[in-house]
């Protein structure tokens, strides 16, 4: 038996039902990242301290994040690059996967699925990995946020 917000099979939802998911997630990341332009992370006191740099000293591979985002929202690439490339990238990254989902969405096209192989998932997490080495070296100084 169906329940009654159970699609009918063989019935596709509307543009807008499909474009609804994508559109709440824009809403939300469009909201922190207004928030983040807002409330500067270059001032002490609006944001939570990293706790593995308060306990070790460390920069963690997230350093430096809210700082970029701040820079992306003003306009600004080179301190956004500087703060925290890898976060630069990765948000690139996202706004280009969710431009093909809303693609995909608007033409009825099947869902996007990400399923990136291991040996994708293992280069990136060393990479990240020799970031962080890196950025905690004495000549990695140019990689602290």
């Amino acid at each position: 038996m169906h329940g009654v917000n159970a699609p009918t099979p063989g019935v596709t939802p509307g543009r807008a039902a499909r474009l609804a998911v994508p559109a709440g997630l824009l809403a939300a990341v469009a909201g922190a990242f207004a928030y983040v332009g807002a409330v500067d992370p270059n001032e002490p006191g609006h944001y939570p301290a990293c706790p593995l740099l308060r306990l070790t000293g460390l920069y963690c591979p997230g350093c430096g994040g809210l700082r970029s985002a701040h820079a992306v929202v003003h306009g600004d690439l080179p301190a956004a690059l500087q703060a925290n490339a890898p976060a630069v990238l990765g948000y690139a990254v996202c706004a280009v996967l969710w431009t093909v989902w809303v693609v995909r969405a608007a033409r009825g096209g099947p869902p996007l699925r990400i399923d990136p192989p291991p040996v994708l998932l293992w280069s990136l997490g060393a990479l990240l990995l020799a970031f962080t080495v890196v950025r905690n070296l004495p000549f990695g100084g140019w990689l602290h946020p």
